[in-house]
Formats: C-alpha cells, structure tokens, sequence
C-alpha cells in the first residue's frame, strides 16, 4: 500500500507500508497507550497508534531487502586490487533488547578481486541490515558476510562506532560512551593493511 499526502507546498511523500500490518500494529500500539495509563482519545493521541504504526514499519524495513542481491544488482568487472573504502554511512537501527535506538557510522572496505560492486550499493547494504532490530556486533558481521559472499573480494573491512540510547536513556545512564565493533577477514587480516585501513578511515580529506 503507497499513500501520497500533500503538504501545503504541494511536496508529495511516499510512504509504503503492509496494510494488514498497519491495522495490526495500530490495535496493539492503541492498547499499549492504555496500558501505561494514557487516553488515545485526548487529541494529541488520536492519530498516534497508527504514526507508531506506519513508524514501526519504516523503522524495520530492512526485513524486505536482500543484501546480498542489491550487491548483485551492480556487480562490474574491474582489474583493481587496491582497497575501496566507503566510510562515515550514517546508521540508525533498534537495539533488540529494549527496541530503543543506536546511530552512529559505518566504515566498509573490501579489496576487490576481479569484481566491483556500485558505491551506493555498500551504504545500502548497511541500510538494509540497520532497518531490522540489531545488536552492533551482529549487524558488523552481516555487512562484513554480505560483501564477502556476493563479490568474493580479497578482504573485507568493517567498522562501526554507534552511541546506545539503552545506554544513555535508561540503565546505567552514561550520555557519552561510544561503542565500537569490528570485523576484518582475507587481506585485512594482516596487521599492515588492517592498519593501513584504520588509518584511512580516520582520515580527513574534505
């Protein structure tokens, strides 16, 4: 199901979403109101149930999505065997525990051997496995295994560094702590090049 609502600048928005799962979702958000002692029928929560509804949905949408075949979607021969880094790819995904949110960034390179995949292609895949309720260290092997699988390049390299809410909201409420995964395979398993790509991701160039 597509909706297309108008602002008043006449912008139109696309929203996608499974209208048997919104009806669903909408019941489940509209008793949880209840529950914690709200009115869904004061006006400021009329329409709630079905934004956290459609919300919900766009939040976990990566569940639609292949990764491995939107690498296959642009798949190139190429003769470069020098590193392809793509970093500073924004995330932001649901921690499974509390179904609160981590953002932070993605840094993925990978050494091809006879194949390229298209830029965008290695953020989409970060997209796809963030939009799903995730653990940091999980969602760093499924990028490193995606790129790994569909080009069966020389190494993969992935970084992520992502700040918790679980961590800052609730729990043990600390407001600046950083958390940081990796996972290297092939070439990057060797101490130069994985410092070589260290390096580079944290470089400045613009």
């Amino acid at each position: 199901m597509i909706e297309k609502p108008k602002n008043l600048l006449g912008y139109e928005k696309i929203e996608k979403f499974a209208p048997e799962k919104l009806i669903e979702l909408e019941k489940h958000y509209l008793a949880i109101l209840e529950l914690i002692g709200e009115d869904p029928k004061r006006e400021g929560l009329l329409d709630t149930p079905r934004r956290v509804a459609k919300s919900i949905q766009f939040l976990t949408q990566g569940y639609d999505h292949n990764p491995e075949e939107i690498l296959l979607s642009a798949k190139f021969k190429e003769d470069y065997r020098e590193m392809v880094i793509v970093k500073d790819i924004e995330i932001f995904s649901l921690c499974e525990h509390h179904m609160i949110p981590f953002v932070g960034r993605a840094h993925v390179g990978y050494i091809p051997n006879g194949y390229i995949t298209g830029l965008s292609k290695i953020a989409r895949v970060v997209e796809a496995y963030s939009r799903r309720l995730q653990v940091q260290e999980r969602l760093t092997t499924q990028i490193k295994e995606a790129i790994h699988n569909a080009l069966n390049p020389l190494g993969v390299a992935v970084v992520i560094e992502a700040r918790h809410m679980c961590m800052s909201m609730r729990g043990v409420q600390k407001q600046s702590s950083v958390t940081t995964t990796s996972d290297f395979t092939g070439a990057f398993e060797r101490a130069e090049t994985r410092a070589e790509f260290i390096s580079l991701i944290g470089t400045k160039l613009h």
